[in-house]
C-alpha cells in the first residue's frame, strides 16, 4: 500500500481513459491498470461513452472503498490478495448506499471484467470473485405509454415555453423518440449534417452498432421546423439539438421536459423519454410487426432483448394465436 490518506475521487468520471483513471487514487500501477482497462473497453469492446462512465464510476467507488478498507491507496499487490470477504464487504457497502440489485450486478460484472483484464495483461491474478454469485434481478417488462398518451406527449411538448424555437426543438425530439424508437443519447447525438432528414436515418447505437431506421413525414417536418427557427448557427459538424447557449442539449433537459408533461397529462412516473422507445416497439408489435424487424429497428444485439415486448402485449398475441393456429381452423360440422 502506498500514498497519503486522501479522498480517492478527484474529479469527473468522463474524458479519455487516462484522464478518468487519474480521478481514481490508487497506487500508480493500479491507476495505470485502470487506464488500460478503460482503453480496452473503448477500443476493443467499442463500449459507448455512457457505458465507460458507468464502469469508471464502479471502479472509482471500488477504489474509494479500498482506500478506507486498506487505509491507503490500493496497489496491484493489494488487488491480487483481496479475499472473498473483502469483496463481500464492498458489495454490502454499496447496498447500504442504496444500490439496486441490478446496479450491484453491474458493479460485480465491472469488477470481474477488470480482474480478467489484470490477469490477461499479467498484472495480477485473483480468483476470489468467481466464488461470488450475482444477485437475483427481479424480472421486469417495459412500461410503454398508450398510443393516445404518446400522441398527447408530442402535441404538448411545445406548449411549455414561450420561445418558438425551443418549443419546436422539444416537439422534434419527442417526435423522434416515438416515431423512430430512438434512445435519448441517439437523438441528441445527431448533428446538423444529418438534416434535412430523408426517408431513413443512420443511427449509431450501443457498442457503435449502426442501424437504419425509417423516418415518418411527421418527424421530418418537426425537425425541419426546428432547424428553420433555431437562432444558433448550425454548421454541418455541430450538434443538431442545442440548448439556450448553443451547446449540445443535455439529456437531463429532455428528462425534465417529460417530467412536466406527465404531471400535466396525469401520466405515471414511468412515462419517461425511454418509455417512448418502449411505446414505439410495443405499438408496432400490436399492429402486427414481427419481432425480427422490431429487433433491427431498435438495434438490439439479440432477439431475447426484443422478446420482452411480447409480455406487454399478451392480449394481442392471444388474439393472433386464436385466429391463426391450425387447431382453430377446423371446419364446422
Amino acid at each position: 500500500m502506498a500514498g497519503p490518506a486522501q479522498n480517492p475521487i478527484r474529479g469527473r468520471l468522463n474524458g479519455t481513459p487516462d484522464e478518468v483513471a487519474a480521478v481514481i487514487a490508487g497506487a500508480d500501477t493500479a491507476v495505470t491498470a485502470v487506464a488500460g482497462y478503460l482503453t480496452f473497453l473503448t477500443s476493443e469492446k467499442r463500449a459507448s461513452p455512457k457505458t465507460i462512465e458507468n464502469y469508471a464510476r464502479d471502479l472509482a467507488r471500488f477504489f474509494e472503498f479500498l482506500f478506507d478498507h486498506l487505509e491507503g491507496d490500493a496497489s496491484l499487490q493489494d488487488l491480487a490478495t483481496l479475499s472473498v470477504g473483502d469483496f463481500r464487504a464492498f458489495l454490502a457497502h454499496r447496498r447500504r448506499d442504496g444500490l439496486s440489485a441490478k446496479s450491484i450486478a453491474r458493479t460485480l460484472s465491472t469488477l470481474r471484467g477488470f480482474y480478467r483484464h489484470l490477469e490477461r495483461e499479467g498484472l495480477a491474478i485473483n480468483h476470489a470473485l468467481k466464488r461470488l454469485k450475482s444477485p437475483k434481478i427481479p424480472h421486469s417488462i417495459p412500461k410503454p405509454v398508450s398510443e393516445t398518451a404518446a400522441l398527447s406527449l408530442i402535441e404538448n411538448a411545445g406548449t411549455l415555453t414561450a420561445e418558438p424555437w425551443v418549443a419546436a426543438r422539444d416537439t422534434a425530439i419527442t417526435t423522434l423518440l416515438y416515431a423512430c424508437g430512438l434512445r435519448i443519447a441517439e437523438a441528441l447525438s445527431l448533428n446538423q449534417s444529418n438534416v434535412p432528414l430523408t426517408d431513413t436515418l443512420r443511427i449509431t447505437g450501443k457498442g457503435n452498432k449502426e442501424r437504419i431506421v425509417p423516418v415518418l413525414p411527421a418527424a421530418r417536418e418537426a425537425v425541419d421546423q426546428y432547424v428553420a427557427l433555431c437562432p444558433h448557427p448550425l454548421d454541418s459538424d455541430e450538434p443538431l439539438f442545442v440548448g439556450i447557449r448553443g451547446k449540445r442539449l443535455n439529456p437531463r433537459e429532455v428528462q425534465k421536459l417529460m417530467a412536466v408533461l406527465r404531471a400535466r397529462l396525469g401520466l405515471p412516473d414511468t412515462a419517461t423519454p425511454h418509455a417512448l422507445r418502449h411505446s414505439f416497439a410495443t405499438h408496432l408489435l400490436s399492429a402486427g410487426g414481427d419481432l425480427r424487424s422490431i429487433q433491427e429497428l431498435l438495434g438490439h444485439a439479440s432477439l431475447s432483448s426484443t422478446q420482452v415486448y411480447t409480455e406487454v402485449d399478451t392480449d394481442r398475441l392471444r388474439e393472433i394465436y386464436d385466429k391463426a393456429h391450425p387447431a382453430q381452423q377446423r371446419p364446422k360440422e
